[in-house]
């Protein structure tokens, strides 16, 4: 299928993506479904009074992003250069790089916003980063914008949000070189959580840290006109944010097994799923076989640790209804297992040699990272368009 732009057509003959000619696996997109995540999500950010900032991660896809964003030009939010390259090529031009800086990636930072006059900001949290964006700001004279990343909850980066000395240290650090733009958090551990009342808490715990780090900094003269904070499942819970600028989100626009395992979307606002052929059967163990193995689901296991685990993925029909306790139970390179789980009364579907299945994914970062374009279904399920995706660093 040819890449020929924005919204690519797909030619009348291969328009059932669900039964016709596709070559499988391939990764399809419901538009309905990925259009009401999106709007669920700013209407519950509206009434808490908060601009929305895309995290771009799992879309990497300009057609996506520019559903996603309030406006052409941003704001989002990325993990990787390759993908600020591409959206800042695509018009985008508010942009946070979402990940530590390291030093030798700043001149790449650099090349984006001179080449597209994007305003490209890092993220950091020691001094040793603030010094080296010092140095280079002062080498380029690029007065490079720069968020302080803060821990709310112990779970990976960040400096902890009562540490004044830390983050005065490096906000001092950057000098009048470069522009101290605010704080970042996310609250990370909230994905190990299921009840809502605890999702709730976590949200509250990671805005009561984005405040506390925002006024230590205000308090000792430094600016931070910027308080974000972000992550799907205390997007969804949050119930007060007061004191934040911007809340960040992205798996919620797909939603995924293991988000659905949290509590912040339903099974049924899953918008991605693979595609995948029958192309086997091992009756005498129950099983039947697809051309969908772990290299086009991803390895990722990650409900294994959920009260309910969901295999390598839910088996859907062709019109993604889910099939009753059927899941890819295991996975080969490029052979799925599907199975019914352990214990259940359901029967195996009759699937036939060359029939079609769509399969949901535990983790849809990881299962679109196997894809180079999305096969985009529209209210009838069938395919209507091609965007295309993008990979890499």
């Amino acid at each position: 299928m040819p890449e020929t732009g924005v919204g690519t057509q797909v030619p009348s003959a291969e328009a059932d993506g669900a039964s016709g000619p596709l070559q499988t696996p391939c990764l399809l997109l419901d538009e309905a479904r990925l259009r009401a995540n999106l709007a669920g999500l700013r209407a519950h950010l509206d009434r808490l009074g908060v601009a929305f900032r895309p995290h771009l991660k799992t879309a990497k896809s300009i057609d996506v992003a520019r559903l996603a964003m309030t406006g052409p030009a941003g704001p989002a939010i990325v993990s990787t250069l390759r993908e600020a390259e591409y959206f800042a090529e695509g018009g985008v031009r508010d942009m946070i790089y979402g990940v530590g800086i390291a030093p030798q990636k700043l001149d790449r930072v650099g090349a984006v916003r001179r080449r597209w006059g994007a305003d490209l900001a890092v993220v950091l949290d020691s001094i040793e980063q603030a010094d080296a964006v010092a140095a280079w700001a002062a080498r380029t004279g690029d007065r490079l914008p720069v968020l302080i990343e803060v821990d709310a909850d112990g779970h990976r980066s960040g400096v902890k949000p009562a540490d004044a000395a830390l983050l005065v240290a490096i906000g001092r650090a950057l000098g009048a070189g470069a522009d101290l733009r605010g704080v970042l958090l996310h609250a990370g551990d909230s994905y190990g959580l299921s009840d809502p009342e605890d999702l709730a808490a976590a949200a509250e715990g990671e805005r009561a840290a984005a405040v506390t780090a925002a006024t230590l900094l205000r308090a000792a003269g430094l600016p931070c006109p910027v308080v974000s904070v972000g992550s799907t499942p205390t997007a969804r819970y949050a119930r007060n944010l007061d004191g934040i600028t911007e809340v960040r989100a992205g798996v919620f626009m797909f939603g995924d097994l293991f988000q659905a395992g949290v509590g912040s979307v339903a099974v049924d606002d899953i918008a991605v799923s693979v595609l995948a052929t029958v192309i086997g059967h091992r009756r005498d163990k129950g099983w039947i076989i697809t051309d969908a193995g772990w290299m086009a689901l991803s390895r990722d296991r990650g409900t294994a640790r959920q009260a309910v685990d969901q295999g390598y993925g839910v088996v859907c029909d062709r019109a993604g209804r889910p099939y009753p306790d059927l899941i890819v139970a295991d996975a080969n390179q490029e052979h799925g297992i599907l199975a019914l789980r352990p214990g259940s009364r359901a029967a195996l579907p009759d699937l036939a040699i060359g029939d079609r299945v769509r399969v949901l994914p535990n983790h849809a970062c990881a299962t679109g990272a196997q894809y180079d374009r999305y096969h985009v279904l529209d209210a009838d399920g069938r395919v209507a368009a091609v965007w295309p995706r993008i990979n890499g660093w």
